[in-house]
């Protein structure tokens, strides 16, 4: 077969390691892949050092109104004859999926990871109808959020999910798992800085933490437009020496194993198409905190593995956190049952080989 994973983002997220993981795994898998993107994108970057097809267009949101890259598009897919196309985001969608139906590509799938409802507007209608073949989406959330606005936007039944999956030769059991006290603990965060990921809702959290007199340092991973203001943030709130930006992380598995002390991960992000770093924390073997929305209650179950707490409630979070640091041993219980959980449901091999059976599916 001869895959496109078309992917147009030029910033590196879930997504885009999915994407490169797939393109991979068809590779190996004997299939023809070519990796479509942005200029400039840190995914055709990556995948060109892994010595994988790359084709770069310049696409803006607004590209599917441009007659002159649309045809650009179009030629290129009616030139490569592809077999199956899987596209990324939305933008994506407006400007590959018709192109790809004019140029005969068999099979139109949209890859969705973000649990966000779609707008009912005529275009959608239009191209949910007439230029997509399957929805495979990365959690029962995300599934939901895609007819929420119109449930006849797309058959539920071409609705596919399938979990990201964690390579857990990779994420062992962490260093934080072994000994967690209110003298060493600290509290680790991994994401974008972006709205969507909530790092504000942390730094409050830790101010809160602080006013009550629990020990503990919080680190946050990752880069984005909302850093140098998070870093400000921190220094207002009078939490600078105890909230420590880790900048950019290019290994999650390093920075959920070896920062040091024992610790608890905690999420804070306002929604998850599918907390892929919730699934790795866990097979870190680290206790979990994280507002109760979108797909975060497929991954913790609440007592279980980790806390779920009511969406945007500060101080019920503190209090999770709070009990987890006092409480050595009840978190290394719930980092046990966590990484059970992820051996059972997220094994990398077992999900990517649910995928390439999904992609080889009509062939």
């Amino acid at each position: 077969m001869k895959i496109c994973f078309f992917n147009s983002t030029n910033v590196w997220g879930g997504g885009e390691k999915w994407h490169l993981d797939t393109a991979l795994a068809c590779l190996k898998d004997g299939h023809e892949v070519r990796l479509v993107g942005n200029y400039q994108s840190e995914l055709l970057a990556r995948a060109s050092d892994l010595n994988l097809k790359t084709k770069a267009f310049k696409l803006t949101n607004l590209s599917f109104l441009n007659p002159f890259k649309f045809l650009k598009v179009f030629l290129f897919l009616k030139q490569q004859k592809f077999d199956v196309i899987i596209l990324n985001f939305s933008k994506d969608l407006k400007i590959a999926a018709p192109s790809a139906r004019l140029a005969g590509t068999a099979r139109i799938i949209y890859r969705r990871g973000l649990a966000i409802p779609i707008k009912n507007t005529s275009l959608n209608r239009w191209l949910f109808k007439n230029c997509l073949d399957d929805i495979l989406v990365n959690s029962l959330a995300t599934k939901k959020s895609i007819l929420q606005n119109n449930p006849k936007l797309f058959p539920e039944n071409k609705i596919k999910v399938i979990y990201n999956g964690v390579e857990l030769e990779q994420f062992k059991p962490s260093s934080y798992a072994v000994e967690i006290n209110s003298a060493n603990c600290v509290i680790l965060n991994l994401g974008r800085c972006v709205f969507q990921k909530g790092q504000d809702l942390l730094i409050k959290i830790a101010a809160i933490l602080k006013q009550r007199g629990v020990n503990c340092q919080v680190k946050i991973g990752g880069a984005g437009v909302l850093l140098p203001v998070l870093k400000k943030q921190a220094e207002e709130l009078g939490v600078s020496d105890r909230v420590e930006f880790m900048g950019l992380v290019s290994n999650s598995a390093e920075f959920l194993t070896n920062s040091g002390g024992g610790g608890i991960f905690a999420l804070t992000s306002r929604w998850e198409g599918f907390g892929y770093v919730l699934a790795e924390a866990m097979a870190c073997q680290l206790p979990l905190v994280a507002f109760n929305v979108s797909s975060n209650p497929e991954l913790i179950s609440d007592g279980e593995n980790g806390y779920l707490v009511e969406a945007y409630n500060l101080e019920a979070f503190a209090d999770k956190l709070q009990t987890l640091i006092q409480n050595p041993q009840l978190c290394s219980a719930l980092g046990k049952r966590g990484r059970q959980f992820v051996e059972k449901k997220f094994e990398a091999s077992k999900n990517m080989q649910e995928v390439l059976e999904y992609i080889k599916a009509p062939f």
